[in-house]
């Protein structure tokens, strides 16, 4: 290996390393919840255990919320390591090792190693990387390298290795044809029309079966997001986009929108607008969370955004590739700068102007929480504060108070709200702080009655069931 090698290593390594220990702090500093990484947690434990991850915290099962089928390679994880730290160490893995195609296409088309270094260094800069490692957990952290080496072996023409990656790619959610689909188009107008265009059909008809046969089977409509989409749904935008473009146009001016923009593409200076083929293929990506109604999809705290960040980097190194030898070591030096700079303006790289705050994990509080529920058994069916079933998530049965008390989740019926479930009167503990918020205190004030309190400190309390009596 050259020094310049060993460097790239030691970048991915130290990156690994780093996240994997803030996003371990944060867990056991309760900074972690039941969606977003309990129901990962629950999901694939169960899926170890060879039972259907029908994941109790939201509901429903675990592929029916998205077709996350890449999580299946988890599961042998889990039969020797079910912890939190295997998700967070993947997660910190799989995003660290997306900087390895910018480098593998920098080594290929700029010939020069410390160039290609340099790019791979400003994929892991990124703001959007480095914060979509601190969210919780998402499968969609593995989508990084999976995208990266498709791209690079579409360059390439390597295509038993593009295959490979591509359908790697799909395992990892239902819309990542958003991806997928401009990267076939590329294929077809640059490389291949034939595999291109295999490409574009094989990603749109994995999506209509994920999203029309497995989904919908599944929790009976191929997904619940369409409310995101503006102006009353994908029917109401495509309208709208005939009848009155001016207020689409309006729409992503609104808000965040043009500043998420920004934000994504300014940390490579726009150098990739030199050739911008490849960069292209996160137009769609970007285009949707800007037009998107859920605020977190355009804000590049939020993992949404990593989807984008691979072509966008490829695309970079790709256009530096497209000027003059004199010109390149500026180029590349410019997007290091932008790079720099981003990730201190709005990264979460240790060196990063402003980091959220998130208790330690020996704030008194979560020294509390992890030891009194140490005396909970395994199998118990548990209903617990939404902080706490992250660290309780690893059995058949947990729910996020007031579940099952009292109906509360995430993307379901609302005219189910409120409603008591059999699985209620399963529940043999519960853990809840000490202080409980007005609408929580009013449903354990109905079901109290059924539970005796076991276990107390400053902070939490548990009760176990010692009654079977229903509420009025």
């Amino acid at each position: 290996m050259t020094i310049w090698q060993w460097i790239l290593v030691a970048c991915i390594a130290g990156y690994t390393s780093y996240f994997t220990s803030v996003t371990l702090d944060v867990h056991h500093g309760l900074g972690t919840s039941a969606y977003d990484f309990g129901l990962y947690d629950q999901g694939v434990w169960l899926m170890s255990r060879f039972d259907a991850p029908f994941v109790t915290l939201m509901g429903r099962n675990l592929m029916g919320d998205h077709t996350s089928f890449i999580l299946v390679f988890l599961v042998p994880i889990y039969w020797v390591f079910p912890s939190a730290g295997a998700l967070m160490f993947t997660q910190s893995l799989f995003i660290a090792l997306g900087a390895v195609p910018v480098y593998l296409l920098g080594r290929k088309l700029l010939g020069v190693e410390v160039y290609a270094v340099a790019l791979a260094v400003c994929y892991l800069l990124h703001p959007a990387v480095g914060w979509s490692n601190r969210e919780n957990f998402h499968p969609d952290s593995y989508l990084a390298p999976l995208l990266g080496m498709a791209i690079y072996a579409a360059v390439e023409r390597r295509w038993r290795m593009y295959v490979v990656f591509f359908a790697l790619s799909l395992l990892v959610k239902e819309d990542v044809s958003l991806v997928l689909v401009p990267l076939g188009v590329w294929v077809a107008v640059k490389r291949d029309r034939r595999i291109g265009i295999v490409s574009i059909v094989g990603s749109l008809s994995f999506m209509a079966i994920a999203m029309f046969a497995v989904m919908r089977s599944l929790i009976g409509v191929p997904t619940r997001n369409a409310w995101r989409v503006p102006f009353g749904g994908p029917g109401g935008f495509l309208k709208t986009v005939f009848t009155d473009p001016v207020a689409v146009v309006k729409h992503y001016w609104s808000d965040d929108r043009p500043w998420y923009f920004w934000q994504m593409t300014v940390p490579f200076a726009w150098v990739f607008a030199r050739a911008p083929g490849i960069a292209l293929i996160s137009l769609v990506v970007l285009a949707t969370n800007m037009l998107s109604t859920f605020w977190y999809q355009y804000q590049i705290q939020y993992h949404y955004a990593l989807v984008a960040v691979p072509a966008l980097a490829m695309g970079t190194v790709w256009a530096v590739s497209k000027v003059a030898e004199r010109w390149r070591s500026a180029l590349v030096a410019l997007v290091l700068c932008t790079s720099l700079w981003t990730a201190w303006a709005w990264g979460a790289v240790p060196f990063s102007r402003e980091l959220p705050y998130t208790w330690a994990p020996d704030h008194p509080v979560a020294v509390d929480a992890r030891e009194i529920i140490r005396s909970i058994p395994e199998d118990a069916v548990v209903s617990a504060q939404y902080s706490m079933t992250a660290h309780l998530a690893r059995r058949h049965e947990i729910y996020m108070f007031p579940n099952p008390f009292s109906l509360s989740l995430y993307g379901s019926d609302d005219s189910l709200a409120g409603q008591r479930l059999p699985a209620a009167d399963r529940v043999e503990y519960v853990v809840l702080p000490a202080t409980l918020e007005l609408e929580n205190q009013l449903v354990w004030d109905q079901v109290s009655v059924e539970f005796t309190m076991v276990d107390a400190n400053d902070w939490w309390r548990v009760f176990r069931r010692t009654s079977m009596i229903s509420p009025p």
